[in-house]
C-alpha cells in the first residue's frame, strides 16, 4: 500500500459517486478510512468539509476536505502519480475532462437518472436522450478495452455505474435504455470492467438492496421531477 498520511472518504453506501473514487483509491493502492453519511440527515461533519453543497463523496486529505467526484479522482491522480487515471500530454487530458464531464451529464443525469426520476414524455425524452449519449460513447469505445486502451482509467471508472446501476434503473423504470447489439463497443467494456480485478474485489451492494432503495427513490422523486 502506497503512504497515504491521513485520507478519509465521507460517503454514502449507494452512491455511484463515492463508488468511483473507492475504485480510484483501490487502483491506486492508497489506504483510506472510509467514513458512512447519512445524506438524508447530514451530520455536523458533512455540513463542516462540504458547506457548499453538503454532497458526498468528500475526500478528506490531511485535514484538507475535496468535494465532487470529478475532482477528487483528478486530484487523487496529481497527489499519487503511479497507475496513472489521466493521459499525461495536455490535449488528451483535456479531451478525457470533456469525455468525462459528457458522460456525467448527458448518459447519468439529463439519461438515465432522469429516465429513474420520471415518467410518460418526460421519461421518454430522457430515454432518447441517453441512448443518443450511448452511441457517441459506442464510437469512442470501438476496438477498445478500455477508453484508453488496454489500461483501466478516469472515463471507465465516471462511466462504471453503467455496467452495474444502469441495469438496476432500466428494471425499475420498465424502460431499455442499453441494447448489447446496438452497443457491442459498451457491453465489451461493461464485461472488461466488471472482471477487472480491482473492480471485481470492490463489493458492491446486492442487486436486491439496490432495486429496494432505487424504487424508493423513485417513488419519492416522480412527484418532484413532475413538478
Amino acid at each position: 500500500m502506497e503512504n497515504s498520511q491521513s485520507v478519509r472518504l465521507v460517503g454514502f453506501w449507494v452512491s455511484p459517486y463515492v463508488q468511483r473514487v473507492k475504485w480510484a483509491l483501490k487502483i491506486k493502492g492508497i489506504e483510506y478510512e472510509y467514513i458512512e453519511e447519512d445524506i438524508f440527515n447530514r451530520s455536523p461533519l458533512l455540513s463542516q468539509i462540504n458547506p457548499a453543497s453538503g454532497k458526498v463523496p468528500v475526500l478528506v486529505h490531511d485535514g484538507k476536505p475535496i468535494p465532487e467526484s470529478p475532482i477528487i479522482l483528478e486530484y487523487i491522480d496529481e497527489v499519487w502519480k503511479h497507475i496513472p487515471l489521466l493521459p499525461q500530454d495536455p490535449f488528451e487530458r483535456a479531451q478525457v475532462r470533456f469525455w468525462g464531464k459528457f458522460l456525467d451529464e448527458k448518459v447519468f443525469d439529463l439519461g438515465s437518472w432522469l429516465v429513474l426520476c420520471s415518467e410518460g414524455e418526460k421519461q421518454a425524452r430522457a430515454v432518447n436522450v441517453a441512448i443518443e449519449a450511448l452511441e457517441k460513447v459506442e464510437e469512442q469505445l470501438r476496438g477498445k478495452s478500455f477508453f484508453g486502451g488496454d489500461t483501466i482509467g478516469y472515463l471507465d471508472l465516471i462511466m462504471g455505474f453503467v455496467s452495474y446501476l444502469l441495469p438496476i434503473w432500466e428494471e425499475i423504470a420498465q424502460v431499455k435504455i442499453f441494447d448489447p447489439l446496438k452497443f457491442p463497443g459498451i457491453a465489451a467494456w461493461t464485461k472488461n470492467f466488471l472482471n477487472h480485478e480491482v473492480i471485481k474485489a470492490e463489493n458492491l451492494p446486492s442487486k436486491d438492496e439496490m432495486l429496494r432503495y432505487f424504487q424508493w427513490r423513485r417513488e419519492v422523486l416522480i412527484p418532484i421531477y413532475a413538478s
